[in-house]
């Protein structure tokens, strides 16, 4: 997902929150998923299937419901000719606000930010956002390898996704029953085929890992016996794959179950490869307050203000920020002012302070969003801290959700 910028992702992520959150009161809330291969006419011809299938729902308001749900996913349907590049998800249904009478219609469509796998079409009283949480879940690649004498599998890993990218067989001769000089001979036959087999296996790992080395997070490695350790301890791939190593596993095959195996067996190391990212980026950040030449910054306004300046690297963005961007405008003499104030919190009335006439609040925008836009302009990159560790809680509590590491020190 190297091509989705960080507003993107964190847009996704906090229309997900959002969906998680809402509730029909009858199986009326609609999910579809629709690859990029599929053919519109045929999800229209689906749905237009769906209303006649909805007829047989007993309740009279969960059907008229679920019908209006489709209806108005028919209609989006003709604004798309073909589904766009990575395919389309679609929520849409009557949520309600209070008691009976009080449902809106309620309508998300977007393009995801990794291409949707399998078409989906999904009734209940909840959306369905597993697959769309399985989409996001990881936003690197994992390269994953797993051999031993005999064979070697080749795959990347990319949230729940396995493609196996090469499947090789050695030749390397088995056990024999020669004796005396002849056996010596055959063992050397035999290693030597083994050495040339792992290089081989190291060029394909090469090809396979290196074009996305900028964003492979990291390889795991699998196998049975020792030939595993041989090949990670031997000269036969890149250092730049070699450094990202994470994991060695022992499996009991080498092919297309090993591959699962191997990721079976790492999914702790997977999980924490996050959190270890963040320690590290965090510990940098304290150490950058400490230190008589850091490149550490904090605090809304001083963040904005380097980060305006492009003199930001790295922003830290607490993912329990709490709070809005709203923006005044007099309708007397046309003055812009902005102002953050805390999520749930009433926006206070503002004068002009050059005409004394009372300010409307004319766009409000959450904080995080703003920020980062702000850093996508400058190219400074963005990492959004959880507070799962004990310095992303530091983050969100004593420096406010928000801080940097700066490129060079600002006077």
């Amino acid at each position: 997902m190297s091509d989705v910028s960080s507003k993107e992702m964190y847009e996704v992520k906090k229309t997900l929150k959002e969906l998680e959150n809402k509730k029909g009161r009858g199986t009326e809330l609609v999910s579809v998923y629709i690859p990029p291969d599929k053919q519109i006419s045929d999800v229209r011809k689906q749905m237009v299937d769906e209303i006649g299938q909805s007829s047989n729902i007993k309740s009279k308001q969960t059907r008229k419901n679920v019908q209006s749900a489709i209806e108005v996913i028919i209609q989006r349907l003709k604004l798309f000719p073909k589904p766009p590049e990575k395919g389309l998800v679609m929520f849409v249904g009557m949520i309600p606000k209070g008691g009976p009478g009080t449902e809106k219609m309620e309508t998300y469509v977007f393009q995801p930010p990794e291409p949707v796998q399998t078409y989906i079409y999904h009734c209940d009283n909840q959306f369905f956002v597993d697959p769309l949480k399985q989409i996001i879940e990881y936003k690197e690649v994992y390269g994953v390898v797993v051999l031993d004498r005999k064979e070697s599998t080749i795959a990347t890993l990319r949230g729940k996704r396995i493609d196996i990218i090469k499947h090789l067989t050695s030749g390397v001769p088995g056990k024999h029953k020669a004796g005396g000089q002849s056996q010596r001979r055959f063992d050397r036959v035999i290693e030597l085929a083994a050495h040339e087999f792992l290089k081989r296996i190291g060029r394909h790992v090469d090809e396979a890992f290196l074009p996305l080395k900028d964003e492979l997070k990291g390889v795991l490695i699998g196998g049975p016996g020792h030939t595993k350790n041989d090949f990670v301890d031997g000269d036969y791939i890149h250092y730049e794959i070699h450094d990202k190593i994470i994991n060695i596993v022992d499996t009991s095959y080498t092919g297309d179950f090993g591959i699962r195996e191997v990721i079976d067996e790492s999914m702790d190391t997977l999980a924490e490869m996050d959190i270890i990212k963040e320690k590290k980026l965090m510990k940098r950040f304290l150490h950058g307050l400490i230190s008589e030449n850091g490149l550490s910054t904090y605090g809304e306004e001083e963040v904005r203000r380097n980060l305006q300046m492009g003199a930001i690297e790295t922003l830290l963005l607490s993912e329990n920020l709490k709070s809005k961007r709203q923006t005044y405008t007099c309708p007397a003499c046309n003055t812009i002012e902005v102002i953050t104030t805390r999520q749930h919190q009433e926006p206070p009335e503002k004068r002009c302070p050059k005409c004394n006439e009372i300010m409307k609040i004319t766009k409000t925008q959450e904080t995080t969003e703003e920020l980062i836009e702000l850093a996508e302009e400058v190219n400074t990159k963005v990492e959004i801290i959880s507070i799962e560790t004990e310095e992303g809680t530091q983050l969100d509590k004593a420096f406010g959700g928000i801080a940097g590491i700066l490129r060079y020190r600002v006077k």
